[in-house]
Order: C-alpha cells, then structure tokens, then sequence
C-alpha cells in the first residue's frame, strides 16, 4: 500500500480486511440457495460483519470522526473532526451478492463539512479497487482513471437503477428510461450504484442516472467520477447536492448536459 496517503492506507486497510470477510461468505452462498431458510439471514449478517471490521478499522485510525452506515445508521464524531464524516456501506449490490451474482462491492466514502474529499469502491470478485482523493486524481490500482471520450449517445452505455419503492418512483422511472433508451440505445441495469459510478470514471460506461439513493450508495463514487475528469450533479437541480438528495446524474465531459436535457424533459 506504499505509495498511498496515509488516508487512503487507512481507507485500504479496512476495506481489504471487510473483503476477506465477504468474499469467504459469498463463497457459502450457492450452498445455500438449497437451504429451507434461504441465504437471506446469511447475507444480513455478512453484511453487518462486514460493517463492523470497516467501522472498527477506521474508528481505530481516526477516532473521532463521525460515521453514517448503511446497517448501523450514525454515529456522532467529537470534538473539531466531528466536522468529518465515513459514509460506509459494506456491501453495495446486496441482491447481487444474494443471488450469486459476482457484481458487488464496498464503499467507503470520507465527508468533510459536507464535501465528499476521499472515495474508495472496492470489487473484491474482479479484484479491482477505484479511489480518490480531492485534488489528486482518481485510480483504479496504480492506473490513473479517465472518464471515456465518447461524444455520441447512439454508441454511448448508459447505466441506471430502477426504484423498488413507491408507483410514483417507477412511473418516473419509466419517463427517464423511455427518453433515454430513444437516443441511447445502449442502457445497462446491474444492481450496484457504487460500481456503475466507479465504470463511468473509468470509461466503461458514458454516463449513470439514479434516484432514491443513500449517502453511502454515491459518496465515494462522487469523487472518483469528479476527479476522472467526469461530472455529478442533483438530476432535478445543480444547486443542491446528490449525496443529500440521493439523485443523481454522472458523465463524461461530452455527454453529461445532452444526458441531463433528456432526462429533464421526460
């Protein structure tokens, strides 16, 4: 891990540590597929073993920070880093993870005073690790990530979330999808924001759309798409912030405003 910010050492110690733990149950998964229970209370609780190595790592390194988790919810820092903030969740994809689908990963995100200034998405199936640090670039490894180049929407992948929640959510869900399959025929769904925003920063896909999602589903990835050279904003307004809002749109430099337009007019 030579070569790192001391930040990011922590930020890769806790989030290889949480891997080991995920990828030995994942293993267990397909065994249980059979099972009268089902593997539903396994994955909860691989989860929460997950959250608990990243949350006892980072506690660890930086005491008095403040944390907001997927599984354990917040946790008040003290003193003046109480102004900086882990958005953590163990296990992005969990469905995926359910099912035996490799597509899953971590994400560890670091807030200070409401600005997202260090991500880290780990994928410890593909062994791939994205992170990012405020003015320092964005890498997958040792290999500095830019986002892709592409200018047409026609040829461009596009990937999105669809909403579990309310009608509502869905009926505009569809809206969005509609509009944007009509220009942009290569839409991608695989389950996992956190990896669909670490793909945008590392050219895979062109752009991402989503909403109703937590802090801890686009914190990290934020960042790394922001130091890739791509852009994130709110999808209904610029002005507010998609890490508080949960929706979100993230590009490449070419495509982001003709993705927005789109998006806004369905």
């Amino acid at each position: 891990m030579s070569g790192h910010s001391a930040l990011m050492n922590v930020m890769l110690r806790a989030s290889e540590k949480a891997a080991r733990s995920l990828v030995r149950d994942f293993n267990e998964v397909e065994n249980l597929q059979v099972s009268t229970k089902g593997p539903g209370d396994f994955v909860s609780a691989a989860d929460r073993r997950a959250e608990e190595i990243i949350y006892s790592e980072l506690q660890k390194a930086r005491p008095d920070y403040a944390f907001l988790m997927e599984e354990s919810g917040a946790v008040e820092g003290k003193g003046e880093d109480a102004e900086y903030r882990w958005l953590i969740d163990p296990l992005d994809g969990t469905t995926n993870f359910l099912h035996g689908l490799p597509h899953w990963a971590i994400s560890i995100a670091l807030e200070h005073k409401g600005e997202i200034i260090a991500g880290l998405i780990h994928d410890p199936v593909k062994d791939e690790i994205f992170h990012a640090e405020k003015g320092s670039g964005a890498f997958m490894r040792r290999r500095r990530l830019r986002v892709s180049g592409r200018q047409d929407l026609m040829l461009a992948t596009i990937a999105t979330g669809a909403p579990r929640r309310s009608s509502e959510s869905r009926t505009q869900f569809l809206k969005e999808y509609n509009a944007m399959l009509s220009v942009a025929p290569g839409l991608r769904r695989f389950g996992a924001a956190a990896l669909d925003l670490a793909y945008v920063a590392a050219g895979r896909y062109e752009g991402f759309w989503e909403r109703n999602l937590k802090p801890w589903d686009v914190g990290a990835g934020i960042i790394i798409v922001k130091e890739s050279g791509g852009f994130v904003a709110d999808l209904d307004n610029p002005s507010f912030n998609p890490v508080e809002t949960g929706n979100i749109i993230a590009a490449n430099d070419r495509l982001f405003e003709p993705m927005a337009k789109i998006l806004k007019a369905a």
